[in-house]
């Protein structure tokens, strides 16, 4: 997201995880990120271009995406 600033008052995100019992262990089995980007105008289509990306940039997405389900949404206010 070259063209928004990465300020800490504007991009932040929510994350939840589902804990179950799998097979007699305890293991993660979904994370839910929601991010919340507050954009300067005219930067939605460059924020989308990146969220669509995030998986296959984000190392510890892929360190565990075979075997966590992983759910990202966004909710973006151009400002």
């Amino acid at each position: 997201m070259r063209q928004i600033p990465p300020v800490p008052e504007k991009i932040w995100s929510e994350v939840e995880g589902d804990i179950e019992n799998v097979d007699g262990v305890i293991r993660i089995v979904r994370i839910r990120v929601k991010y919340y980007l507050k954009i300067p105008k005219g930067t939605r289509e460059a924020a989308n271009r990146a969220l669509d990306k995030h998986m296959s940039k984000c190392p510890a997405a892929m360190s565990v995406k075979d075997s966590i389900e992983i759910n990202i949404s966004a909710e973006i206010e151009e400002e």
